[in-house]
């Protein structure tokens, strides 16, 4: 039994209006016998703050119910409580638009049935992802994945994750790469690159399995990048990151890794589990977190 829980949720985004998420939520957290208490989120980013407020009163479990987002703002507020010590637990309750952590760990998207999964309480440790201080448990990206997302966020008429293939759509049809410097172990790569994803799992925005190799709990960070592709190219690729396929293509290159750094001209947005980060950058640095989150699967 999980015992007591704190519930952070997100009433936006998803399928749902914002009452009748709440309404699904509490009684899906009631039918399963959990005591809770629960915090509705009303802006982006506060998740992470209520969560690290939770972790830093003794709550022993901190559930995100919402989408991948929640979940990664939830995950960063767990683990800035705890910096070198146990991050506590992340229980997930899959509402939102894409809830692909949810799936990759099994756990219903049926919200009753996923709170089930929170009262009986068996967990998983999972690696984390860091880059340039902001953790990620599932994916990450440059380049051209993050201007997807952010176009994404704009497509507010268009409901679910078809919205996700048309802002690649449109994106791609615009594209230009960047030039850019990887370094990983003792390799390197210097040229024009469309997009580097990075997946401590193998799938984001509920379609694409951009690191079809990448596992939640084997220690290594998996990357992609595309050097030199035509619009055409990329949008002849698309289908193929359906399945994970366009690995396969002679101009993608995948590796694993547990560091990756990135020097990139002109400066690019990053994003972490479908969220993009402040600013633009110009240097990124990511690091692989080895069984730091445990998670109520």
């Amino acid at each position: 039994m999980a015992g007591k829980i704190k519930v952070i949720l997100n009433p936006y985004g998803g399928r749902l209006p914002k009452e009748a998420k709440i309404t699904l939520v509490e009684q899906a957290l009631s039918q399963a016998g959990l005591a809770y208490h629960l915090e509705i989120t009303v802006r982006r980013g506060q998740g992470i703050e209520l969560a690290r407020q939770a972790r830093q009163a003794g709550w022993p479990v901190v559930a995100a119910a919402g989408g991948d987002g929640m979940v990664n703002e939830v995950s960063n507020g767990l683990l800035q409580a705890a910096g070198e010590a146990e991050a506590g637990i992340l229980g997930v309750i899959p509402v939102g638009t894409a809830n692909d952590l949810a799936e990759m760990l099994q756990i219903p998207l049926d919200v009753t049935a996923a709170c089930q999964r929170l009262a009986a309480g068996a967990t998983r440790l999972i690696d984390v992802g860091e880059v340039n201080g902001h953790y990620f448990v599932n994916n990450s990206a440059v380049g051209l994945e993050p201007v997807v997302t952010e176009a994404h966020d704009r497509m507010r008429w268009v409901k679910g994750n078809l919205r996700y293939i048309l802002a690649a759509l449109k994106t791609l049809a615009q594209a230009k790469p960047w030039h850019m410097r990887l370094s990983w172990g003792d390799s390197s790569f210097e040229g024009f690159i469309n997009l580097v994803s990075i997946g401590n799992s193998n799938r984001t925005g509920g379609f694409f399995y951009m690191t079809p190799h990448a596992q939640l709990d084997d220690g290594l960070l998996d990357f992609v990048y595309a050097a030199g592709l035509s619009r055409w190219q990329m949008l002849r690729l698309l289908p193929q990151t359906f399945t994970g396929a366009h690995i396969q293509h002679p101009q993608v290159v995948y590796h694993q890794t547990t560091s990756l750094s990135i020097t990139t001209s002109p400066p690019t947005l990053v994003q972490t589990d479908g969220e993009i980060l402040p600013g633009n950058a110009t240097e990124i640095v990511y690091h692989l977190i080895p069984k730091k989150l445990r998670v109520i699967v």
